[in-house]
C-alpha cells in the first residue's frame, strides 16, 4: 500500500538516459489518465505500472509512493501552463494585463478540457495544499509564476501590493472556474465570463495606474 508522507517528495533521480526520460513520462501520462477515471483514493503505484506498461522496480527507481508521482505530475502542469500562456505572449498582442487575464483563463479552462489528469489534479490542491511546494501553498506558488509574467510583460512595479493583489485574484479565479466545472463538464460559458470579469474588476480596482479604459 502507498504510504503519504507530510512533506512534498522531489524524484529519487533524474532520469538522464532519454530512454529513462520517456519511461518516467509514461508513469506520469499513466498516473492522469487513471486519476481521471478512479481518483486519488484509488490509485495505486501498482495500477500506474501496469497502466505505463513498466515494472514496478522501475516506479520505485524514480518515485517512492503515489504521492510523489501526483506531485511531479502537478509540476509538469504548471510548467505547461506557464509554456502556453508564455506561448500566448508572443504570439498575440494584448493591449494590457487586463486582455492577458483572459487570455490565461481561457488556457486554463483548455487544459481542464484536453489534458489528462488536469481536471483531476488542477495544480496539486485535490490532494495537498502544500504539494508544489512544503513551504507555500500551491495558488501562492502560481500566483508567485503569473506575477512573474506581468512584471516582464507588462512592467507593473514590483511591491507587496501587488504580490497581494496577484494572490487573490488567483485564490479567487480559482474558486469560480472550479464552480463552472462542477456546473458542467466542459465549464459553464457563463461562469467562466463571471470569473474574466470579477478578476479584472478587482485587479483594476487594485493596480488604478493600468486599468483597462473601456
Amino acid at each position: 500500500m502507498d504510504e503519504d508522507c507530510s512533506q512534498p517528495k522531489a524524484l529519487r533521480r533524474q532520469p538522464a538516459q532519454r530512454r529513462s526520460v520517456r519511461r518516467v513520462e509514461r508513469m506520469l501520462d499513466a498516473c492522469a489518465e487513471l486519476l481521471d477515471e478512479t481518483g486519488y483514493e484509488a490509485l495505486s503505484t501498482t495500477r500506474i505500472a501496469e497502466r505505463a506498461g513498466v515494472a514496478i522496480g522501475s516506479v520505485y527507481q524514480f518515485f517512492p509512493d503515489k504521492r510523489a508521482i501526483t506531485q511531479e505530475l502537478t509540476r509538469r502542469n504548471v510548467e505547461e501552463f506557464v509554456r502556453r500562456v508564455d506561448r500566448k505572449f508572443l504570439e498575440e498582442d494584448h493591449r494590457g494585463w487586463w486582455e492577458a487575464v483572459d487570455a490565461i483563463i481561457d488556457e486554463y479552462v483548455d487544459m481542464h478540457r484536453t489534458v489528462a489528469g488536469f481536471k483531476s489534479l488542477h495544480f496539486g490542491d485535490v490532494v495537498d495544499l502544500n504539494l508544489l511546494d512544503s513551504d507555500s501553498d500551491n495558488n501562492t506558488v502560481i500566483a508567485g509564476r503569473l506575477r512573474g509574467l506581468f512584471l516582464k510583460e507588462f512592467g507593473l512595479a514590483d511591491s507587496p501590493e501587488l504580490d497581494l493583489a496577484v494572490l487573490v485574484a488567483v485564490e479567487a479565479g480559482d474558486a469560480v472556474l472550479k464552480l463552472a466545472f462542477r456546473r458542467d463538464p466542459d465549464g459553464e460559458p457563463e461562469i467562466i465570463e463571471a470569473a474574466k470579469h470579477l478578476i479584472r474588476g478587482f485587479l483594476s480596482r487594485q493596480l488604478r495606474s493600468w486599468s483597462p479604459h473601456d
